[in-house]
């Protein structure tokens, strides 16, 4: 199988308010690449995601996305001096130390989607 090679993998993640979740997720860090009237791409160094122009409120409100970074803290302290979660009316949890050897936080954008940023918790030394 060694002709099968994969480039790359993209969520389609969904909009209630197309103009808003682009703002906001420009305001969370991200790059848009391009934008159509119902398609956008957003991208942050290696991570990127197409953020559509439709809603199913079952879906969005079961939809996760789960991003790494090489500080969780440090994004978190952009969240909060961009006023992100009070600019938009959304949920947004501090940073925790996870079991599973993760620090995140949770995030939820204007359309109910679910988001976990964290970075891994370095070994104890």
């Amino acid at each position: 199988m060694s002709e099968l090679k994969s480039v790359e993998i993209k969520a389609f993640v969904p909009a209630r308010d197309f103009e808003l979740s682009k703002q906001f997720y420009q305001d969370l860090g991200f790059e848009l690449a391009w934008s159509s009237e119902g398609l956008a791409y957003l991208s942050h160094g290696n991570c990127s995601f197409l953020l559509q122009k439709h809603y199913v409120k079952e879906h969005a409100d079961n939809f996760m996305m789960h991003m790494i970074v090489t500080d969780a803290d440090a994004w978190w302290r952009h969240v909060e001096a961009k006023g992100i979660p009070s600019k938009y009316g959304i949920k947004a949890e501090p940073p925790e130390d996870r079991e599973w050897g993760l620090r995140d936080f949770i995030l939820i954008d204007p359309t109910g989607v679910l988001w976990r940023i964290g970075s891994d918790i370095p070994e104890a030394k």
